[in-house]
This record gives C-alpha cells, sequence and structure tokens, in this order.
C-alpha cells in the first residue's frame, strides 16, 4: 500500500477560500480541517507563502501567524534550493514568457518558484487555483512550471477530495 501524498499549498489556496468560499465567518470547518490535516503530515506549506499571507494583514494573517503556524516549512532546505536553481534557469530560458513576468517570478517576496521548488524537491502535490496556459507571456504560472518538472498539481477542491474531506 503506498503512503498518501503531502500536498503542499500556494497562497492563492488560502487567500482564495478566507476571501470567497471558505470565508471564516461562513466556514470555519474549512479552516479546522487545514490545522487537522497538516497535523497529520497530510497538507503543509512554506515559510515564503506564510510570508505574502503576513503582508495581509488581516483575519488570514492572523491565523496563519496562530493555528497554523507550525506548518510552513523552510525553504532554506539544500534539496529545495537546487530544485529552486533549476526552475529560475528553466524559466529565464524561456522565450515565451515576457521579460517582466521572470522578473515578477524572480522577485525574492514572491514564493511560486519556491513552493514548486519544494513540491518538486520533496516529492509533494501541489496545490494552487492558478491554471496551466500554453499561450501566456505575462506572468508565469505555477502549473507551467509543475508540466515542465513533472511535479504534480490540483485545486483546492481536488485536495479535499483525494484527503475524502466533507463538511456536513
Amino acid at each position: 500500500m503506498s503512503t498518501p501524498p503531502v500536498f503542499v499549498l500556494d497562497t492563492n489556496v488560502f487567500v482564495e477560500a478566507a476571501r470567497r468560499y471558505y470565508a471564516f465567518d461562513i466556514a470555519p470547518a474549512f479552516w479546522v480541517e487545514l490545522v487537522s490535516q497538516a497535523n497529520s503530515g497530510r497538507i503543509i506549506s512554506i515559510d515564503r507563502v506564510k510570508d505574502e499571507l503576513d503582508r495581509g494583514k488581516d483575519e488570514l494573517a492572523k491565523w496563519a501567524q496562530g493555528q497554523f503556524n507550525n506548518y510552513f516549512d523552510l525553504t532554506a532546505d539544500e534539496a529545495v534550493v537546487t530544485a529552486y536553481r533549476e526552475i529560475m534557469v528553466w524559466a529565464n530560458q524561456q522565450s515565451q514568457f515576457k521579460d517582466e513576468a521572470k522578473a515578477d517570478f524572480a522577485r525574492t517576496d514572491n514564493a511560486d518558484a519556491w513552493v514548486v521548488a519544494y513540491a518538486k524537491a520533496k516529492g509533494c502535490v501541489m496545490v494552487t487555483h492558478e491554471q496551466y496556459d500554453k499561450r501566456i507571456r505575462r506572468k508565469i504560472p505555477i502549473p507551467n512550471v509543475c508540466q515542465a518538472f513533472g511535479v504534480p498539481y490540483i485545486d483546492t477542491f481536488e485536495m479535499l477530495r483525494q484527503m475524502g474531506v466533507t463538511f456536513r
């Protein structure tokens, strides 16, 4: 029997949920479930995602600093840094993307390349709401990077299904 996958969450998983369909006042069970699944080792995120959430200075930032704080892993790991370098080399070699997209992707305060590097290095499934777009030029979407590096990716709803989570 194979071990269940570990899901690594992109910033937009938290932000979209908090601002839209799983707002804290509408679906508190979602947030409890994230912590429960993280506690069991099924989901994780990274320090750089936490940094992006902290900039919000809102209820989501407070939740991340409180209930989810222990589930943001460090990206200083050698395997993650190596994967990050590979991703940055790949991104810069892609003529499809505009220079502005490459610069944005490489910004030190942008978690996108790091979260994919973490998923690649640790063998996780990437969870994001971004969509693959083979024609996009203005941004480097996480799914495009995942496809280039063979990293599986899904959205929040598929993650919940795969974990067998239901809200009653």
